[in-house]
């Protein structure tokens, strides 16, 4: 599901995403540190995501978007939060993360992928 290009563009700009407030108003945040685990699986670095992290665990639907000058996509998923075990892990042998809290991992399991263009 997603590709080649695609998971350049989520590993290497910046991206939006969306969560759900409990008002069902949307809430959205700007990440840098995005990972694609598989071609449906994205592993976000939770370093300071209060309300995204609540959003996440009362209500799991989730919306990512990245883009250029030239192309985008939205990639819409549901998500799940995880303050231990394997994604801890994971996160932190990131080498980005280093010097940055690692609160949590956030793993969106990707639905559809849509072309922004």
């Amino acid at each position: 599901m997603i590709n080649t290009k695609q998971k350049t563009l989520l590993q290497t700009e910046p991206v939006a995403v969306a969560t759900v407030n409990s008002d069902g108003s949307p809430n959205v945040i700007a990440v840098m540190e995005v990972k694609v685990f598989d071609d449906t699986t994205i592993v976000i670095t939770d370093n300071f995501m209060r309300l995204t992290k609540e959003n996440i665990l009362r209500d799991p639907r989730i919306c990512l978007g990245v883009w250029t000058k030239d192309e985008g996509y939205k990639f819409v998923g549901v998500a799940q939060y995880f303050s231990e075990g394997k994604w801890i892990d994971f996160i932190t042998a990131i080498k980005e993360n280093d010097g940055y809290s690692r609160k949590g991992a956030i793993v969106v399991k990707v639905g559809k992928v849509f072309s922004l263009g």
